[in-house]
């Protein structure tokens, strides 16, 4: 049992804490996921009291040896790595089923979804579950946000107002600098040597973790290039495997890939954006594959070998693993940028975040923001300071289909300003957009 240690570094809050000061209140155990390096214990630190840390193995062996430690100590009592040992949810979730257990009891934090065929508890109606991603651009202090996106979702059509000095040079180096708390400040040969090893750990020590052995450590780091190369576009995963041979093998089977994947997404390292499927109304022929993105743009850049040069197109980039994609890999990242963003700020709202495309790849809207009755907020991303009447045709489809279901229609950019246009579009740079 560990007393929360002094940090000498300030603490700067999240967006999560005020999801978590809403729910902490009246709900006695809430667990916060996430992938690694995301500042989940920081978080959770703030408000703990009593320590378990179930990724050191001296902790670990001594509850293992009597579990009710869990419970030892003055509240709120903070289960750290809780995946480490699973029945610590099973022990948790049965203290709150006790009546008199009361409100901001338990913190757990994971960096491992439970298997679906984990034999723990789902702990539906006793332990809220929040997921956590990387810092927003607000979060990281590059601008302060002057657009509401929890206004957007009202309804209300609120003004658009703002201006930044931000640049397209500022979004990639924020691309390249990572969204994880622990890695800002570093730069160069530093912020490399760690993202790669953030990689290395996942291969190495995740994987075997969880019970999943690694044969080709080479051939897991290949499909997660070519899984980056994806980035912002429904590739097949068929095609994401053919891209990851690179004419350097055999092409990894399915049954040795999908197991992969799966990994990968219960350790949040990918992230994909779910196709939205609309509530309201009778769209049709619409397509069903995810998004891809990793948990970090950062982490996509070091998996395929490009920094500031090769982004700009100022110096020659590496070989991208064949995957096709409209537009440039620049855009492909700046667009998983403000998707991070935009989640952040959308579970906020308690909003869901999903992607339209049309079965024909004829019509497209990067973004969409639903509401819990199912009206939603239609975001493009643009690569671009400007925006003209083409960058605008999908969400005018999507109007025109949809009516007053669309609450608010907006492309997010490069640009200084922030503004209404004529026809009732938002043009919102990236840095001015908060919750």
């Amino acid at each position: 049992m560990d007393s929360p240690e002094p940090d000498t570094r300030a603490y700067t809050r999240r967006v999560v804490d005020d999801e978590l000061d809403a729910l902490f209140g009246s709900l006695a155990a809430v667990s916060i996921e996430g992938a690694k390096a995301v500042g989940k214990t920081a978080t959770a630190l703030q408000r703990a009291r009593t320590v378990y840390r179930l990724d050191d193995d001296d902790q670990r062996s001594l509850i293992e040896a009597d579990r009710t430690r869990l419970l030892e100590g003055e509240r709120p009592i903070l289960i750290d790595e809780w995946q480490r040992l699973p029945a610590a949810w099973d022990i948790v979730r049965r203290e709150v089923d006790k009546p008199r257990t009361p409100a901001g009891s338990f913190l757990l934090t994971g960096s491992a979804a439970a298997a679906s065929d984990a034999n723990i508890h789902s702990g539906a109606a006793r332990i809220v579950s929040i997921q956590m991603r990387p810092l927003t651009l607000a979060e990281r202090g590059v601008e302060t946000p002057s657009v509401s996106l929890a206004d957007l979702l009202r309804g209300v059509q609120p003004a658009i107002v703002g201006e930044t000095s931000v640049k397209l040079a500022d979004y990639v180096d924020e691309i390249l600098a990572s969204g994880f708390p622990g890695l800002r400040g570093l730069a160069g040969r530093a912020l490399r040597a760690q993202l790669d090893g953030y990689i290395d750990r996942i291969v190495e020590r995740e994987f075997p973790q969880l019970g999943i052995t690694v044969r080709s450590p080479t051939a897991l780091r290949r499909w997660l290039a070519a899984y980056a190369a994806a980035s912002s576009t429904t590739a097949s995963y068929e095609t994401i495997r053919d891209a990851a041979t690179g004419g350097q093998g055999e092409k990894p089977s399915k049954m040795t890939v999908g197991p992969y994947r799966d990994v990968l997404e219960r350790l949040w390292v990918v992230d994909p954006v779910p196709a939205w499927a609309p509530t309201r109304n009778h769209l049709r022929r619409l397509s069903s594959p995810p998004k891809h993105q990793l948990v970090d743009p950062a982490l996509a850049a070091r998996l395929l070998g490009v920094g500031t040069g090769a982004l700009l197109q100022t110096e020659k980039a590496p070989v991208e693993p064949a995957v096709p994609r409209d537009g440039t890999l620049l855009g492909a990242l700046f667009e998983s940028l403000v998707t991070n963003d935009v989640r952040v700020y959308g579970q906020a709202a308690e909003a869901r975040v999903g992607h339209l495309r049309t079965a024909s790849g004829e019509h497209e809207v990067d973004l969409v923001v639903e509401r819990d009755d199912g009206r939603i907020i239609a975001i493009e991303v643009k690569l671009t300071a400007t925006v003209d009447d083409k960058d605008l045709r999908h969400l005018k489809w999507l109007k025109r289909r949809l009516g007053d279901d669309v609450l608010d229609m907006v492309v997010i950019t490069t640009g200084s300003y922030a503004y209404r246009r004529p026809d009732g579009i938002a043009v919102v740079p990236a840095a001015l957009l908060g919750a």
